[in-house]
C-alpha cells in the first residue's frame, strides 16, 4: 500500500519499516490514551491493508467458488463477509475482508498482499466475466463501536478530493468519500460457521468488540479524519499499536500476525466468521472436513496475560515454555491500557489450560547480530480454542466409530 498521509500529522510516529503496519502510525504520542478513545468509539485509525477490486457479472459466484465463504448474498451497505483463500492442504494463502457496492467486489487484505492476490486471481479467471485490479488509490480506516458509525458519516459527509484519481469502470458512484463499509463479524459465528469453544467456562474475551472499516479515496483520508475529528467530544486520531492492543484483547486473528505457513483456520478460531461448513468444493475443503470431523487441530490460539513487572515485553516469535519445554510461540504481542502486557500465541493443543507458562524475553547481540534470551515473563491463558479439540460443529463421535466398535466385538 501506500504510505498513509497520516504519517504527516504532527506527531506521528512510524512504525518499523519492516513491520506489517509500517505503511501507517503506529501512535501519535500517546497509545494508552489512544486505546481509551479507540474502545470508546472516540477514535479512529489507519489501517494497513491493500486493496483489490474485482467488477464483472460473474465476480460473486466466482469468488464463492475459489474462498472458504458464501459471497453471492453480498449485497451494497450489508457490511460485507470474511473469507480465507486456501491452498490443497488447507494453510490459510489470504485472509480476506469482502464487500460489495453493486458493481464491484472490493477485496482488503493485509498491506502488500495487493499484488499477490490479485495475480493469483488474474490466473484462475479463466473465461469468466470479471476483470482484477489492485487499487493503491483506496485506504481502509477502521474504529470501533460507535466510532464506525461516526466514521461512516464522517466519509458520507466529506467531498472527494479534487486530486482524486476518478472512479475506474465497474465502480459505483461513491457516497461522498465512502467507497464502502466492512463490519467485523468477529466474535461471532456467522451462517454456515461453527466454534472451537468446546468446553470453555468463561465468555470470549472478544464478546464487546465491534470492529470495522470504511474504504475511502487516497487523497481523501485526511478530510475525512478531519470531519471526524471535528465533531463529537473528545475525538482522536490513534495508532495502529492502540488497533493492535484492543485486536489481541479480543483474541481476533489476523493473518500478518498468527497464520504461518502451516497455520490451518481451525487453530485460530476462524471457522467463526470466515468459513462456511456445507457451501461446496473449493480449494482446502478436505483438510476444513477431515479436521472438523475426524481430528483435532495440532495447535491453539490463545490470549496470554503477562507478567508486567519487569517492563519488558517479548517478541514476536518468541518461544512459550512449561517448564523448560518449548511448548509454542507468541504471534502478536501489546501493551494493554487497562490489562498491561498482554498477547496471542499458538500452543500445542494439548497444553492444559491452569499450566502456569513462561515466555522468553530475548535482546539483538550488536556484536553478533545474534538474537539471544536474556529472561523470561510468567504468562496466564485466557482459552479461545479448547484443548479439547472439537467445535461446536463436530460430531459427538469419529464418523465410523460403531463399525471399529463392531469390529473389536
Amino acid at each position: 500500500m501506500r504510505t498513509s498521509p497520516l504519517l504527516n500529522r504532527p506527531g506521528a510516529v512510524a512504525s518499523a519499516p519492516d513491520d506489517p503496519d509500517g505503511a501507517v502510525p503506529a501512535h501519535l504520542g500517546d497509545p494508552g490514551r489512544e486505546q481509551a478513545a479507540l474502545a470508546e468509539g472516540r477514535a479512529v485509525c489507519a489501517l494497513a491493508r491493500d486493496v483489490v477490486a474485482v467488477a464483472g457479472p460473474d465476480r460473486l459466484s466466482w469468488l464463492t467458488t475459489l474462498s472458504s465463504q458464501v459471497l453471492t448474498g453480498l449485497k451494497p451497505g450489508d457490511g460485507g463477509a470474511e473469507t480465507l483463500l486456501l491452498d490443497a492442504q488447507g494453510h490459510i494463502t489470504h485472509a480476506l475482508a469482502a464487500l460489495d457496492d453493486g458493481r464491484t467486489l472490493w477485496l482488503v487484505t493485509e498491506a502488500g498482499r495487493g499484488e499477490a492476490l490479485a495475480t493469483f486471481l488474474d490466473s484462475m479467471r479463466f473465461m469468466l466475466r470479471v476483470e482484477v485490479t489492485e487499487r493503491p488509490d483506496v485506504m481502509a480506516l477502521g474504529a470501533l463501536g460507535e466510532g464506525l458509525e461516526a466514521l461512516v458519516r464522517a466519509a458520507r459527509d466529506t467531498a472527494p478530493d479534487a486530486s482524486d484519481s476518478p472512479a475506474e469502470a465497474g465502480d459505483a458512484e461513491p457516497q461522498g468519500s465512502l467507497f464502502g463499509l466492512w463490519r467485523d463479524p468477529w466474535p461471532g459465528v456467522v451462517e454456515g460457521g461453527t466454534s472451537y469453544d468446546v468446553g470453555a467456562d468463561r465468555p470470549h474475551p472478544g464478546e464487546t468488540y465491534r470492529g470495522g472499516f470504511v474504504l475511502v479515496p487516497a487523497q481523501s483520508v485526511n478530510a475525512v479524519v478531519s470531519t471526524f475529528l471535528a465533531v463529537g467530544e473528545g475525538r482522536r486520531l490513534a495508532g495502529a499499536l492502540a488497533w493492535e492492543a484492543l485486536r489481541i484483547e479480543a483474541g481476533r486473528p489476523r493473518w500478518a500476525r498468527e497464520a504461518d505457513a502451516r497455520a490451518i483456520p481451525h487453530e485460530l478460531d476462524w471457522l467463526r466468521t470466515a468459513v462456511h461448513l456445507t457451501k461446496g468444493c473449493y480449494p482446502g475443503q478436505e483438510t476444513i472436513a477431515r479436521t472438523l470431523n475426524l481430528g483435532r487441530p495440532p495447535r491453539r490460539l490463545t490470549v496470554l496475560q503477562l507478567d508486567g513487572l519487569g517492563g519488558d515485553l517479548p517478541q514476536p516469535g518468541a518461544s512459550v515454555r512449561m517448564g523448560e519445554r518449548a511448548v509454542g510461540a507468541v504471534t502478536s504481542v501489546a501493551r494493554h491500557h487497562e490489562l498491561g502486557p498482554i498477547a496471542l500465541a499458538l500452543l500445542r493443543r494439548a497444553v492444559p489450560v491452569g499450566e502456569q507458562l513462561t515466555v522468553e524475553i530475548t535482546e539483538v547481540d550488536e556484536a553478533t547480530g545474534e538474537t539471544i534470551p536474556v529472561g523470561r515473563v510468567d504468562a496466564a491463558q485466557e482459552v479461545l480454542v479448547s484443548p479439547e479439540g472439537r467445535a461446536q460443529a463436530s460430531p459427538a463421535e469419529r464418523p465410523g466409530a460403531e463399525l471399529r466398535k463392531g469390529l473389536r466385538l
